[in-house]
C-alpha cells in the first residue's frame, strides 16, 4: 500500500521539509530539468536497482504525469518500501527545478 499526493502538495512539503524523492523517468527527461537532489532511476531499471535504495527512508516517486510513478509506487510497496506517489507529475510540477 502507498500514499499519493498531487504535485502541488509536494511544492508545498518541499518548502519545509527535505524528501527523498526518486524520478523514474528516463535519463533524457531528468537531465532536461528534475526536482533538485532528487534520485533518478528509470522505471525499466527499477527491479535491478532496487539494492540501492534504503527501505528504512521514505521514498516520495515522480516522473512525467503519474503513469509509472504509480507503477513504481506499486512495485516499490510490494517490496516493502514507504512510497508516496505524486499524482499530475513534473508536468504538474511548478516548484523549483535544477538541469
Amino acid at each position: 500500500m502507498y500514499q499519493s499526493i498531487t504535485a502541488n502538495d509536494l511544492e508545498q512539503e518541499l518548502k519545509h521539509t527535505q524528501l527523498n524523492i526518486l524520478d523514474v523517468r528516463d535519463t533524457d527527461a531528468f537531465v532536461e530539468g528534475h526536482i533538485p537532489d532528487a534520485i533518478n532511476i528509470p522505471i525499466n531499471e527499477l527491479p535491478e536497482k532496487l539494492t540501492s535504495l534504503d527501505k528504512e527512508k521514505p521514498y516520495t516517486i515522480i516522473c512525467y504525469a503519474g503513469g509509472r510513478s504509480e507503477r513504481a509506487s506499486q512495485f516499490l510497496a510490494a517490496e516493502g518500501f514507504e512510497v508516496t506517489n505524486v499524482m499530475g507529475g513534473m508536468g504538474a510540477f511548478h516548484g523549483a527545478v535544477t538541469k
